[in-house]
């Protein structure tokens, strides 16, 4: 289910010139009404449901309606965020409210170093991938032929109408 923004809770960000679910959206689909000052999503059905709007908001406006694998038939999903970690309330049909609280990084920021231990950038021109250091050799070759009986075609086709 895509996002929905709560305009009574909404308040633009304090009228900033981009609001923070503007900022994080990796779809670009929040945008800000210059009239009401409130953010909206623009396209509902191109929302990709990562949540990322519904933990940076900071006035909890945002919602939508959380994965059946987790909270079931009408259950809600509302994250909030705090400055080391993000507290999750469900709650289920029955009324039933449990809380989970993750930190927001595991790491300290900064202290991560992708690319070390790994090789230089080569040479554009070979066929290595970035972590490879020789070509690997196949051991048989890849393409050989298959033949193909009439009970072959017949199960084929029977699979695939039905």
């Amino acid at each position: 289910m895509p996002t929905f923004v709560d305009p009574a809770k909404c308040d633009g960000c304090k009228g900033g010139e981009k609001t923070a679910c503007m900022y994080i959206c990796p779809n670009d689909l929040m945008i800000l009404d210059p009239v009401e000052m409130k953010a909206y999503n623009q396209e509902p059905a191109a929302c990709w449901e990562c949540y990322s709007c519904i933990k940076i908001c900071p006035q909890g406006a945002i919602t939508a309606r959380p994965y059946a694998d987790f909270a079931p038939m009408g259950g809600t999903c509302i994250p909030l965020r705090g400055a080391e970690d993000i507290m999750w309330t469900v709650q289920f049909r029955n009324g039933e409210v449990k809380r989970f609280k993750f930190p927001i990084r595991t790491t300290v920021e900064g202290s991560i170093k992708p690319f070390e231990g790994k090789p230089e950038a080569g040479n554009l021109e070979d066929e290595l991938l970035f972590t490879e250091t020789t070509l690997s050799i196949p051991k048989e070759a890849l393409g050989k032929k298959i033949e193909i009986g009439e009970a072959d075609l017949k199960v084929t086709f029977k699979s695939a109408v039905a």
